[in-house]
C-alpha cells in the first residue's frame, strides 16, 4: 500500500524519514507532479519548461534529486541541478534564472530526515494554500497507480549542471557593501551544514571575490549531514553554546549562527550573549527603511505578531507602513509581494528582502548586522540595546487536552481582571495592555499538529513579564498534563 503523503507533506515543504517516508519512489511522483501542477500549467510555450534543482550535504540528497528530476523529465520538463548550496541559494537561482525550484533539505532536523522546498519562478512560494495541496493529491494519486511515467508530447526533458555559488555571493555583497568598515572578528557556526559553503563565499574569498575587512574564525565548516557535533538549529539554546564559548575565547565581535540549509542566521554579541531575532528585524529593517526613505518612497514593513513591540514602535517612528501579520512563513510572504514591503522579519530567524525576490535568507541579515556593527565603534552589546528595550518570555510550549478550552480559561479570567482589554484574534489569541500601566501583552496560539498550546509574554520590565507570564501559564495547566519539553519554535512556527 502506498504511502500516505499527508504524513510528509505539510503546509509549507516536503519533511520526512529517509527512505521510510521519502523514498526515491516518492520523490519521483512529486517531481511528475510539480511538473504537472505547477511547472506545465505556467508555461509560456515559447521555450521548453525547466526547473532548477539543489540540495544541501544530507547523504541521502543525490539519489532523491536524481529520482525527482526523472519525474520531471518524464513529464517533458528539463531540470538544471546547482548541487550542493543553501536554500537561499536556490531562491537565488530561482529569481535570476526565472524558473520554478526544489531545495531537498530538511533543514535543522536530524540526519536521518530529508525534503523538499518547492517554488514557482521568482522564489515565489509554494504552499498548502498556493498548490502544495494539488500538488499533493497529484502525487498520491501516482503512487497510488503505482506507475508514474507518461510520454511527453515533445519528448523527455533533459539534465544539465550549473554551478551558481559564485553568482550567488556576488549577488549579496551588491546589497550591502562592507568594504569601508571597520575590520572585525568573526565566529561563524556553520553546523555542519551549508554555511559551511557559503560563508566562505560570501564573507571570505572562496568564490573569487576580493577579501572583505573580516577576520572569520570557522565552526564545523565540514558538510557533513550526521550533524556530528551539534543538531544545526541554533534556536535551541544548546546550540549556541559552541559559538558563545568560542566568541568569548577569540575576543570576536560577533558571532553567527547558521541552520542547517542556512536560511535562518543567529546572532551573538561580543560577550556571548544572543542578541534577539526581534533586535535584529529593527535593526536590518531600520536600514532598509532609511535606504527605501533616501530613493523618495514610501517603505513597508513586514513583522508577524510575536515579534517585539520594539519592532513596530521603531520602525513607525522611522516612517515606515507597518504591516503585522501571522505566524509562518507563507503568511509573511503573502504579505511581502502584497505589500511590496522592502522588509520582513520572524521571531524564528527568518529575514525576507524585497531584493532578494520577498524571500527569505539569513546570510543577507547578517551582512546588514555587520555593516551596522563595523560602521561605528561600540560593541554589539551597546548597539543592540536600543533594540531590545523590553523583556520577553520567549516562547513557552504546554500540553493540554483542549486546547479551545484552555484558551477560554485564560480569557475568561483576564476578562474579569481587565474590563476592556485589548484582545485579537489574528493568530490565536493576543492580548493586550501595551497602551495602559504597567505595559504587558501576550499571545497565545494553538499548534496545527501538537496537542500543544504556545505562549510568548513581552513586557517593559522583568518583573512584569514573569508575573504574566506565570498567571497564563497556572490557568493553561489548570487541568493539563507536564508542559511540554522545549520551548522553542521550528522555523515555520511549529516546535521541532
Amino acid at each position: 500500500m502506498a504511502l500516505d503523503l499527508n504524513r510528509i507533506i505539510k503546509a509549507y515543504d516536503v519533511r520526512g524519514l529517509v527512505p521510510e517516508e521519502l523514498s526515491p519512489t516518492v520523490a519521483r511522483a512529486i517531481g511528475a507532479a510539480f511538473a504537472r501542477t505547477v511547472v506545465l500549467p505556467e508555461a509560456s510555450g515559447e521555450t521548453r519548461p525547466a526547473v532548477v534543482v539543489g540540495r544541501d550535504m544530507r547523504d541521502s540528497g543525490p539519489e532523491l534529486v536524481d529520482a525527482f528530476a526523472a519525474g520531471l523529465t518524464a513529464e517533458g520538463v528539463d531540470v538544471v541541478r546547482i548541487g550542493l548550496c543553501s536554500t537561499d541559494g536556490l531562491y537565488h537561482a530561482s529569481g535570476v534564472l526565472g524558473l520554478p525550484g526544489a531545495m531537498f533539505t530538511a533543514s535543522h532536523n536530524p540526519a536521518a530526515y530529508n525534503g523538499i522546498k518547492l517554488c514557482r519562478a521568482g522564489a515565489r512560494p509554494v504552499g498548502e494554500a498556493t498548490g502544495l495541496a494539488e500538488l499533493r493529491d497529484v502525487a498520491q494519486t501516482l503512487l497510488d497507480a503505482g506507475d508514474g511515467d507518461t510520454v511527453a508530447p515533445d519528448g523527455p526533458g533533459q539534465v544539465t549542471d550549473r554551478e551558481m555559488l559564485g553568482e550567488y555571493a556576488t549577488f549579496l555583497r551588491g546589497l550591502v557593501d562592507l568594504s569601508g568598515i571597520r575590520p572585525l572578528k568573526v565566529v561563524v557556526d556553520a553546523g555542519n551544514g551549508m554555511a559551511g559553503l557559503t560563508a566562505p563565499a560570501v564573507l571570505g574569498t572562496a568564490a573569487g571575490l576580493p577579501e572583505l575587512p573580516l577576520e572569520i574564525v570557522p565552526l564545523y565548516f565540514e558538510l557533513d549531514g550526521t550533524f556530528p557535533n551539534h543538531e544545526a538549529n541554533p534556536l535551541e539554546p544548546a546550540n549556541l553554546l559552541d559559538l558563545q564559548t568560542a566568541v568569548v575565547a577569540n575576543r570576536a565581535d560577533i558571532g553567527l549562527a547558521f541552520d542547517g540549509d542556512a536560511d535562518r542566521c543567529f546572532v551573538v554579541d561580543e560577550k556571548g550573549v544572543p542578541v534577539s531575532p526581534s533586535a535584529v528585524t529593527a535593526l536590518v529593517g531600520l536600514r532598509e527603511v532609511e535606504k527605501e526613505k533616501a530613493a523618495g518612497r514610501t517603505p513597508a514593513v513586514i513583522h508577524n505578531l510575536i515579534t517585539s513591540r520594539a519592532v513596530p514602535d521603531l520602525l513607525s517612528a522611522a516612517g515606515a507602513r507597518v504591516v503585522r501579520t501571522r505566524v509562518g512563513h507563507s503568511f509573511i510572504k503573502a504579505e511581502m509581494a502584497g505589500n511590496e514591503a522592502v522588509f520582513g522579519g520572524e521571531h524564528s530567524a527568518h529575514y525576507y528582502f524585497r531584493d532578494f525576490f520577498f524571500a527569505d535568507t539569513g546570510m543577507l541579515a547578517a551582512l546588514h548586522v555587520l555593516a551596522a556593527l563595523g560602521a561605528q565603534q561600540h560593541p554589539l552589546s551597546e548597539l543592540g540595546e536600543m533594540y531590545e528595550p523590553y523583556v520577553s518570555s520567549g516562547e513557552i510550549n504546554s500540553r493540554v487536552a483542549d486546547a479551545a478550552e484552555a484558551t477560554r480559561r485564560v480569557l475568561d479570567a483576564y476578562r474579569a481582571a481587565y474590563p476592556g482589554i485589548d484582545v485579537d484574534t489574528l493568530d490565536g489569541v493576543t492580548v493586550s495592555n501595551w497602551d495602559g500601566h504597567p505595559q504587558w501583552w501576550f499571545n497565545l496560539r494553538a499548534s496545527n499538529t501538537e496537542p500543544l498550546l504556545r505562549l510568548n509574554v513581552e513586557a517593559a520590565d522583568h518583573d512584569i513579564m514573569e508575573k504574566v507570564r506565570d498567571d497564563v501559564l497556572s490557568l493553561v495547566r489548570a487541568e493539563t498534563d507536564e508542559p511540554a519539553p522545549g520551548e522553542g519554535p521550528d522555523e515555520t512556527g511549529e516546535t521541532a
